[in-house]
């Protein structure tokens, strides 16, 4: 199991954003989402979609499936630290390979 959270892929945009001194709205306009999406991502306040990833693809030249992994790995750690699966019952176990 992974021991750290890994980074929510707004705080590398954002991050982005700070090194190309650019601002949300000017950023969200060239894009094509409102301002209000595009705060909202970059502040960790909502998920990324595939949507905004394939703007991400393009505005930045990059890869929309390398955003959505990183959206996949932070959901999946911070699912592990809530979810109880105490009463969840193994039904099929694989057997292991030699």
């Amino acid at each position: 199991m992974e021991m750290y959270n890994p980074a929510h892929p707004g705080r590398l945009l954002k991050m982005e954003l700070e090194e190309l001194k650019m601002s949300v709205a000017e950023t969200a306009l060239k894009m094509g989402v409102s301002r209000q999406a595009l705060y909202d991502f970059i502040n960790e306040k909502s998920s990324l979609t595939p949507v905004m990833a394939l703007k991400i693809e393009k505005a930045f030249n990059s890869r929309a499936g390398f955003w959505l992994d990183m959206q996949q790995a932070h959901d999946l750690w911070q699912a592990k630290q809530t979810t109880n699966l105490d009463d969840v019952q193994v039904i099929y176990k694989r057997k292991k390979l030699a």
